[in-house]
């Protein structure tokens, strides 16, 4: 019941549930306190109000940021209260006293600063917000832009404002009890002279050297900083905050390009999204702004996603432009008719190309490159299973089969996901096989978001991973090392506190302003970082014995690191298995929907090498077969191929593919770009050898 209310209601948990619920019944409880009257039931509701205003706010609460929307806003819940204040002084026969007069006075002068307040903090925003927005772009040499206010003072701004009438309800409050008028008058004082200021401390920020440059100086700082760079391979990304991973996915590729990269958002949550990165960001929201800016030396752009603000960067003839996808699947969105836009569709393996063929949406065949998924590299290659007395080491380590079912989608269809029908089926085969196998459970971060049933599988899958941890660890041929392992926290603990000394070495950056300014990236830092999370995911897995169940939730240790101590997964139709393939392991993928397995394979070439399971999970059988003895890995052969289909060849490696696909795309955006100027100059259309010994002469991209 609870989880119903939490999901009409929009908030995110019981806590803020029940803050929602104490706001909403307080206002009709200082009501009729004012009415009875009654000064300690006044300030108790009072202060319930304040407090649970206050939480949800800070949380960002759907529910409370919807108020304003039904005529019920902030303002206008301060504002309710103090007329409350007021009629509760009226009931107590105060009327014709001092501090009713000077109560109604300060809410009036109160109100009053409210309109400069809020127009000086608006008026500060907007000359802050840069028309572009940047990351490892060198400015701060070009054009001066000043510091940002304190933090403090901008970051809901309207809320602390509003919360200095604190000081005289509070005083009121007190006069009304005390029969006294000073308490009152020192609360209304605090109150006015708190909020003039507040006003005052922002009035530097909207003159003077305070103010940043125009739009016009930014955007020719930025041309400067784009002449001097000469960017020659662009990733442009447009979507909402919800789509960030798509361009995320592929920063550590653009790292490792051989030409110079730059990325082009056009939104400024997916800059505030992205996660860190040394590749140079530019974040332009204006069309216009895009299109002057000076992108002469770009050769190859690269689109992350088919999306309308493509158009901006497409129009441009002297590069060439290339769809590289988020993701390779079976999805419809993989064959997207506007993909015949670009000059080039890049597909991991033939398995994309043979998708287009079939689909015949205009994507010639020609103009398809295969250059593998240069972000599956740090997936390791199967290197076989302990040995030891039925299927276990020496020291307790059992072959480790990875649980990483999907979520339940937003249809709510229960053949999205195995973990309703099949999960506790799964998992209570895998931690009762003899030979023993150790269980990894890592749910997608989005299940139970969507259906409570869901929800309560994953507590219950929970519940029989963490028993069956229990009992094992009771049993006396698993042994551990108490030492080593306490060792290996210490060294998390020590990792993790440097992580967080590194990351946040910068502080918090007080606007995009002054983050634009400010935000090139440490290298040195930046590659210590890396280096640390990598030895934090090798302590990690040495601080439980090799044996032990574990459920693994949250960002770390990242799927990846999973599918690397694993020797088998079990999942559902999802990025997850094609990903997967890459290992070479066997794998089980569990046909929720019913399909059959001949329709199931049919429908899902990622599922073509895999052991289909039904959701009695009965055929899990094979799969620990073909994990503890390579002869009965009847499946082994059609992974080698279905991983070349889908993803192409291991040699040469997919970063060498994309950057040879790379360099190939700006040769021939070179002699497109030779031919229109020999025929913009009147000479006439080159020949074949004039145009190779132009190109030639070219300094070779670095």
């Amino acid at each position: 019941m609870i989880s119903t209310a939490i999901r009409v209601a929009r908030v995110g948990s019981a806590a803020e549930l029940a803050a929602a619920v104490l706001m909403m019944l307080g206002f009709p409880a200082i009501m009729v306190a004012a009415l009875v009257p009654s000064v300690p039931a006044f300030a108790a509701a009072a202060a319930v109000t304040y407090l649970a205003d206050h939480y949800l706010h800070r949380k960002g609460s759907y529910l409370v940021n919807r108020l304003s929307k039904v005529r019920a806003g902030l303002s206008i819940r301060f504002l309710i209260r103090e007329l409350l204040l007021i009629l509760l002084l009226a009931r107590l026969d105060l009327a014709n006293n001092l501090i009713y007069y000077g109560a109604i006075g300060c809410f009036i002068a109160f109100y009053g600063l409210q309109a400069p307040h809020g127009a000086v903090v608006t008026l500060i925003r907007n000359r802050r917000r840069l028309p572009v927005a940047t990351r490892n772009v060198d400015l701060k040499s070009r054009i001066d832009i000043p510091d940002a206010p304190w933090l403090g003072l901008l970051d809901r701004s309207a809320e602390k404002m509003l919360h200095l009438d604190l000081a005289a309800v509070v005083g009121i409050l007190i006069s009304a009890e005390a029969g006294s008028s000073v308490a009152g008058f020192v609360g209304i004082g605090i109150t006015l002279g708190l909020g003039s200021l507040y006003v005052l401390a922002l009035v530097p920020y909207v003159r003077g050297r305070k103010i940043p440059p125009n739009a016009d100086k930014v955007l020719a700082a930025v041309d400067d900083w784009l002449h001097e760079y000469k960017p020659q391979t662009v990733l442009y990304f447009s979507g909402s905050k919800d789509s960030a991973y798509q361009v995320n996915m592929w920063l550590e590729t653009m790292e490792q390009l051989d030409s110079r990269p730059l990325i082009i958002l056009r939104e400024r949550v997916i800059l505030q999204n992205l996660a860190p990165t040394t590749v140079p960001v530019i974040c332009v929201p204006g069309g216009v702004h895009l299109m002057n800016m000076d992108l002469s030396t770009v050769r190859v752009a690269l689109y992350a996603a088919n999306v309308g603000k493509n158009i901006h960067l497409l129009r441009v003839p002297t590069m060439k432009h290339v769809f590289i996808g988020h993701g390779d699947s079976d999805k419809l969105a993989s064959v997207n008719p506007f993909s015949k836009a670009y000059d080039e569709v890049w597909t991991a393996g033939r398995a994309g190309r043979d998708r287009y063929a079939i689909a015949d949406v205009g994507v010639r065949d020609e103009d398809i490159v295969e250059v593998g998924r240069p972000q599956l590299a740090p997936i390791q290659g199967w290197e076989g299973v302990p040995e030891g007395p039925r299927g276990a080491a020496a020291d307790g380590r059992c072959p480790t089969v990875l649980y990483a079912p999907t979520w339940e989608g937003w249809d709510g269809d229960p053949g999205n996901t195995s973990i309703m029908l099949a999960g506790e089926n799964i998992v209570k085969k895998l931690v009762k096989a003899d030979p023993p196998v150790r269980v990894l459970y890592k749910p997608h971060p989005f299940t139970g978001t969507v259906l409570p049933k869901a929800a309560a599988a994953h507590r219950r899958i929970v519940a029989l991973v963490e028993a069956a941890a229990a009992e094992r660890a009771a049993d006396s041929r698993f042994t551990s090392d108490p030492a080593e392992q306490e060792k290996a926290k210490a060294d998390l603990v020590r990792i993790e506190a440097r992580i967080a000394e590194l990351v946040g070495t910068g502080g918090e950056r007080a606007d995009e302003a002054e983050a634009t300014r400010d935000g090139v990236v440490d290298v040195d830092r930046y590659e210590e970082v890396a280096r640390l999370r990598g030895e934090w995911n090798e302590a990690y897995w040495r601080s439980f014995p090799a044996w032990e169940h574990r459920v693994i939730e949250g960002a770390e240790p990242r799927l990846y690191d999973c599918f690397n101590v694993s020797d088998a997964m079990v999942s559902d139709i999802s990025s997850v298995v094609s990903d997967f393939i890459a290992s070479g392991k066997p794998y089980a993928v569990t046909d929720s929907a019913g399909l059959g397995a001949e329709e199931f394979k049919r429908q899902n070439t990622a599922v073509r090498a895999a052991v289909i399971l039904s959701n009695s999970a009965k055929e899990l059988g094979a799969l620990l077969d073909a994990v503890r003895d390579p002869a009965s890995d009847t499946l082994a052969e059609d992974r080698k191929e279905l991983k070349q289909y889908l993803l192409g060849p291991d040699d040469p490696t997919s970063i060498e593919q994309f950057n040879t696909a790379v360099a190939n795309l700006a040769l021939k955006a070179d002699s497109r770009n030779l031919g229109q100027e020999s025929r913009a100059a009147g000479a006439g259309t080159p020949g074949a050898d004039e145009l190779s010994d132009a190109l030639s002469a070219q300094p070779p991209t670095a």
